[in-house]
């Protein structure tokens, strides 16, 4: 009921129920998808006291409303009474979508998939992280009982990977999620794994499927295999439900789909989708041994901008499919001194302002920011006074270039925030990777405190009573172009 004011007049103000295709929600956006976007009214939206700002982005009408979204979400959906079926496509009339250029609509097929679970799969990478720092100092083993009931809680998720991404894919594309789940759950079935076991200690020999060579793989993590089947089986699914009668469509469907496509995907699908998996995994490795350092100092700085505008859900991906095909991820670690440099920023406000609604609201805007919620303090603090958004920047490229130089790695998926470090634990033990990332993470966390608290407030707003909001920004590039966009 605390919600329910604010998630009427969201509803109200982005063209009313009949205007809502689609809604999901994300760590702080109410992401919604607009039959027609002129209906909704971009400025009341913006000055309604509890959202933060609004954004369009990847074909997505989003909505910022901070730590409370899944508060206001629940609201909205009790309020339109949303079922679970999947959105309308473009191919019922949603004439927007089609006229989204191709990666607007990337963004939007991403962000779709894996929004669902963001939250939980943030939770078991920090139990991975903290079962190896339980190792590490000794106060477990991998062999007692308390160990292994925790390492299955938290590794679960990442090991059946195929069955929530088929349920998540099979919504955003339009069909039966059940279907595409039970595709993704044959993947990781364990007469499937037991075959590609055996097949590895017997030197892979060729099984058959009604007489075609068939060469078992281990789909349990991966990715792209079961987003690929997901939209043909949603395509397949399509076709069948327009020529089969009523009265058996029910079932016959998925009996085609099932029988059609769990083949196709050992065939076919899999092996093709596994040798693009490992492509992206070694292009993106092979670009950042080139230069580390470099990479680093680009990812720190632009990666709060990104996020700004909802572009980063295009390098999740990347993410999952290395830890899915190398067993670590270069790129996470590089995030974390951009994260904190914003978290920093927003504590220099606090430090250095005298006004008391201003440092309430970047003391609780630094707090979220430094478990991985940078968007608050983002669009409240720094970026109104644009120079501790800058300073949050610079110091994520210096801290993200020594994070770089370390060549760290993490070795589970999760949002990117303090706690990220002990995900960084690699098996063999605490090293110097770790200690760097550490060293470049608490860089930037200094270094933009400091900038920002000596640099980051003109005179007249360190006592000021009136803050700049995301909506009267200072006219500069970077505040045109975030209001363009």
């Amino acid at each position: 009921m605390k919600y329910r004011s604010l998630a009427q007049e969201i509803i109200i103000d982005v063209g009313g129920k009949e205007n809502i295709v689609s809604l999901i929600h994300c760590a702080t956006r109410l992401r919604f998808k607009l039959k027609n976007r002129a209906l909704a009214d971009i400025d009341k939206i913006k000055a309604n006291t509890g959202v933060i700002t609004v954004v369009e982005s990847g074909g997505q009408f989003q909505v910022v409303i901070g730590n409370n979204v899944g508060e206001v979400y629940q609201a909205i959906q009790q309020i339109l009474h949303l079922s679970d079926a999947p959105a309308p496509t473009a191919e019922a009339g949603d004439k927007e979508e089609k006229t989204e250029n191709l990666f607007n609509r990337f963004i939007d097929v991403v962000s779709g998939i894996f929004t669902p679970f963001l939250g939980v799969m943030a939770a078991a990478g920090i139990l991975k992280g903290l079962l190896s720092v339980a190792i590490v100092f000794d106060w477990t083993s991998h062999e007692s009982g308390t160990y292994r009931i925790l390492y299955a809680a938290s590794d679960s998720l990442f090991y059946f990977f195929p069955l929530l991404l088929g349920y998540t894919a099979g919504k955003k594309f339009g069909g039966n999620p059940f279907i595409s789940m039970a595709i993704g759950g044959a993947l990781v079935h364990p007469l499937i794994i037991s075959a590609f076991e055996t097949s590895t200690v017997a030197g892979s020999p060729i099984e058959h499927f009604m007489g075609i060579p068939i060469t078992f793989l281990n789909y349990s993590s991966s990715v792209i295999p079961i987003i690929l089947a997901s939209w043909l089986s949603c395509l397949l699914e399509k076709k069948l439900n327009a020529y089969s009668p009523a009265a058996i469509k029910n079932f016959t469907t998925p009996l085609i789909c099932l029988m059609l496509m769990v083949p196709l995907v050992f065939i076919v699908i899999g092996p093709i989708a596994t040798w693009l998996s490992q492509l992206l995994a070694n292009g993106y490795q092979a670009i950042y041994a080139f230069a580390p350092v470099l990479a680093g100092a680009v990812m720190g700085a632009i990666w709060q901008v990104c996020v700004i505008f909802g572009l980063h859900w295009g390098l999740v991906p990347v993410v999952v499919n290395n830890l899915a095909v190398i067993g670590h991820d270069t790129l996470s670690p590089l995030l974390l001194p951009a994260v904190l440099g914003q978290a920093g920023a927003a504590f220099g406000v606090f430090l250095r302002s005298r006004d008391v609604k201003l440092r309430m609201l970047s003391g609780s805007t630094a707090i979220s920011g430094f478990f991985g919620i940078t968007e608050p303090a983002v669009y409240s603090v720094t970026l109104p006074y644009r120079r501790p958004f800058i300073f949050g920047c610079i110091a994520g490229a210096i801290g993200g270039s020594v994070v770089g130089y370390y060549q760290s790695a993490v070795y589970s998926a999760g949002i990117v925030n303090m706690l990220t470090i002990t995900q960084m634990i690699p098996p063999s033990g605490l090293d110097n990777t770790v200690w760097g990332a550490l060293f470049g993470a608490l860089l930037a966390l200094a270094v933009s405190t400091v900038l920002t608290w000596k640099f980051g407030l003109p005179a007249t707003a360190i006592s000021a009573t009136e803050m700049p909001t995301a909506t009267n920004l200072p006219v500069s590039r970077v505040g045109r172009e975030i209001e363009r966009n």
